[in-house]
C-alpha cells in the first residue's frame, strides 16, 4: 500500500443509519491518511448523505432497479479500474460481498458474516453483546475493529457534513426554542404507538414548537398526528427537507425524539440532543445514540418477548405490544427537562 498516498474503497449498501454509522469509519481513515483517495459505495437513495463531503472523491451509487447483476457488473468494471490498495466492506450480504471479491484491490477485508468471506484478506467478527451486560458494543466500535489494525481501535463518532444550502434552508425554522420528533419507522413495532406520540405533543410546553420529521411517504401519518394532538405550535416538516437539511435542523433542537431508527443515527452524527426511545428492539444490539446528550427511553418492566428481533416487526407478534404502550410518559418528559439543564451548562 502507498503509505502517503493510499487508495480505499468503503462499501455500505445497507440502509439510511447503517451508511451514517459507516461515516465513523470515513473519519478514521481520513485522520490517519490525510492524503488518501477515500471513496464510497451506497444504494440508491442514500448518496444525498454524503453530498459533497470533504474527504470523499467519490461516490459509487448502487442502483438495482436497471437489474441487480448487471449493475454489479458496471460497478466491478469502474472499481477494478481503480486498482485500489484497500476494498472494506461493513456489509454481511452477498452482493456487497461478490462486488469485494471481485474488486481486484491489493487487500479486501470484511466481516466472517459475509457468505463470500472465503475471498477475503482479513475477516472480522460481528456479534452483539449479552443481554445482561453493562457495556453494550456499538456498530462503530465493529467497524473500527476492521480497521484497527492500520489506524487503532478508538471509537471515532460517525459524521454528516450539511451543506451551506442545507442549513440556510432550515434557518428560518430556528427564530425559537423547539423539538424535533420523527415518529415513524419501516417498522411498526419500532415506533412509539401514534397515540402515545400525540400524548407526548400534548404534553410539550406551550411555548416550543414541535418539527415533525420523516420521508415523502411518512407525510400523511405525520399531519395526521398533528391534527390530531392539541399543541399550538406543531409543523410538519416530512418530506419538505433533504436528509442533510433534517440533521442541520436537528443540530440546533432543544432535543430530538427520535424511535430505534434513521433519525436517531441522523442526531449522532451531528451531535444533537437525543431521546432514543426503544420499542421491541434493545440497546444491546448496539445502534444506540452517541450524541453527547443522550437518553434511551424504554419499558421498565422486563417482558418475556422483548427483544422479538434485530429489525422489528410489521405487527407485534404477541398482538399487545407492551413494550410500545408500557413506556413511561414521565421519561420522556424528564429528558426534556434534562436537555434544557444541559444546556444552559453549555452556555453559562
Amino acid at each position: 500500500m502507498n503509505q502517503k498516498n493510499p487508495k480505499f474503497l468503503v462499501m455500505q449498501s445497507a440502509f439510511i443509519g447503517d451508511v451514517i454509522l459507516t461515516t465513523a469509519a470515513l473519519e478514521k481513515l481520513h485522520l490517519y491518511y490525510p492524503h488518501a483517495q477515500i471513496d464510497f459505495l451506497v444504494r440508491k437513495g442514500n448518496e444525498g448523505l454524503v453530498k459533497d463531503h470533504p474527504f470523499l472523491k467519490k461516490v459509487y451509487v448502487f442502483d438495482k432497479k436497471g437489474g441487480k447483476f448487471k449493475e454489479m457488473r458496471r460497478l466491478i468494471s469502474e472499481i477494478r479500474a481503480e486498482e485500489y490498495d484497500k476494498v472494506i466492506n461493513f456489509q454481511r450480504f452477498f452482493s456487497s460481498g461478490l462486488m469485494a471479491a471481485a474488486s481486484g484491490a491489493k487487500e479486501i477485508i470484511g466481516f466472517k458474516k459475509n457468505p463470500l468471506s472465503s475471498a477475503f484478506d482479513v475477516k472480522g467478527e460481528h456479534h452483539f453483546s449479552s443481554m445482561d451486560s453493562d457495556y453494550y458494543i456499538h456498530e462503530v466500535e465493529r467497524n473500527q475493529a476492521l480497521l484497527a489494525a492500520f489506524t487503532d481501535d478508538e471509537k471515532n463518532q460517525p459524521k454528516l457534513y450539511p451543506t451551506k444550502e442545507d442549513y440556510e434552508k432550515v434557518a428560518p425554522y430556528k427564530n425559537s426554542d423547539y423539538v424535533c420528533m420523527a415518529p415513524t419507522s419501516v417498522w411498526f413495532t419500532k415506533q412509539f404507538p401514534a397515540e402515545r406520540w400525540v400524548e407526548l405533543m400534548d404534553k410539550m410546553p406551550a411555548d416550543l414548537t414541535i418539527y415533525l420529521l420523516g420521508a415523502p411517504s411518512d407525510k400523511d401519518v405525520c399531519e395526521q398526528l398533528k391534527n390530531q394532538a392539541r399543541h399550538p405550535h406543531i409543523v410538519n416538516l416530512a418530506g419538505a427537507l433533504p436528509l442533510l437539511a433534517s440533521a442541520a435542523l436537528m443540530k440546533d433542537a432543544l432535543l430530538n425524539y427520535v424511535n430505534d431508527s434513521a433519525p436517531m443515527h441522523l442526531c449522532s452524527a451531528m451531535n444533537a440532543p437525543t431521546v432514543a426511545i426503544y420499542c421491541s428492539t434493545v440497546p444491546a444490539f448496539g445502534y444506540g445514540p452517541l450524541a453527547d446528550f443522550n437518553r434511551i427511553v424504554e419499558v421498565e418492566k422486563p417482558l418475556e418477548c422483548r427483544p422479538c428481533g434485530v429489525h422489528g416487526h410489521k405487527k407485534c407478534p404477541k398482538g399487545h405490544f407492551k413494550c410500545g404502550f408500557d413506556i413511561e410518559m414521565n421519561a420522556l418528559l424528564k429528558a426534556l427537562e434534562e436537555a434544557k439543564a444541559w444546556r444552559s451548562d453549555l452556555m453559562a
